[in-house]
């Protein structure tokens, strides 16, 4: 894969704010540059991800004038850990990004949401379909696959403490090999500083472990949620729709059962690339901006 890191010049800043239960959030957001704006775009992470994944997509918006405003759910990134891990849930996270969305001042907004956080997007167009303008999903669809979701919920929990990044790095092939298998030894090192956080022993995932909590019924018996009704309340909104080539969360079969739905759907699929496409490469970027480009 050895894919170039894009020049990260984009000024960039953290904005916290405050959720309803006192934990301290927290959104990475990137400033448009240049004399043209855009609409902004709010970036909503996987299930344990955080805000650096969308760094290299963040550059590419900025500079053509969109602010961008990567946000961190609690547990994660540079958001604090819930006391109780029974607060991670769609319900309390949607409220959480309510709030920040009051305190951003993101009243007018497309959504780019990978995995979990397209779900979240799907939800916003439900709730605040007058402030979205339009809709990004990244591996992730009105249908996910049991399959998938198990194979997500058996790798969560337990994970290996790791003493250099050499040994972080090799951590997250071996579970993730299988999903992107072009990349190479420099690529998922790369992978590992997104994904796991510096500290005094070492490097250390980047969100709370409890997380893993929020699976255990799903690791008894894999089950997934039928998205379809929410993704049905999308009628008329502009969509798009990335699926990686090696998914087993995104059926190919779905997205063209969603594309005969919604008229109008735009898609992408990512060769090589499994769940969920990380958006590094610059075709994956431009198509995004290209679909972006004018909404208003």
């Amino acid at each position: 894969m050895n894919t170039p890191h894009p020049d990260h010049t984009a000024p960039a800043a953290q904005h916290t704010w405050t959720a309803a239960d006192g934990l301290r959030l927290a959104a990475t957001v990137h400033a448009p540059r240049g004399e043209d704006r855009r609409v902004d775009v709010l970036c909503l992470a996987g299930l344990t991800r955080n805000a650096r994944d969308f760094a290299p997509l963040a550059e590419t918006l900025a500079a053509r004038g969109h602010r961008v405003v990567a946000m961190d759910y609690r547990g994660r990134g540079a958001s604090q850990h819930a006391a109780d891990w029974r607060s991670y849930s769609i319900e309390q996270e949607a409220d959480d990004i309510d709030r920040g969305l009051a305190t951003l001042d993101l009243t007018r907004f497309a959504v780019v949401g990978t995995s979990r956080g397209g779900i979240h997007g799907m939800l916003l167009g439900l709730r605040r379909r007058e402030a979205l303008a339009g809709l990004v999903l990244n591996d992730i669809g009105a249908r996910i696959e049991a399959a998938g979701l198990g194979r997500i919920a058996r790798a969560m929990g337990g994970e290996p403490a790791v003493r250099d990044w050499a040994a972080a790095a090799a951590h997250a092939r071996a579970g993730l090999a299988a999903q992107f298998p072009r990349m190479d030894d420099a690529d998922w090192e790369r992978f590992a500083h997104q994904i796991y956080r510096e500290t005094d022993t070492g490097p250390l995932l980047d969100h709370d472990p409890a997380l893993s909590h929020t699976l255990d019924d799903t690791r008894k018996e894999a089950t997934a949620p039928d998205l379809s009704p929410v993704f049905a309340g999308l009628a008329g909104l502009p969509v798009m729709v990335i699926r990686g080539a090696l998914s087993d969360i995104l059926a190919r079969e779905t997205v063209a059962e969603m594309a005969a739905t919604h008229p109008g759907l735009a898609t992408l699929t990512v060769p090589d690339e499994g769940h969920a496409p990380l958006l590094w490469d610059a075709a994956s970027r431009d198509a995004i901006a290209d679909f972006l480009a004018p909404l208003s």
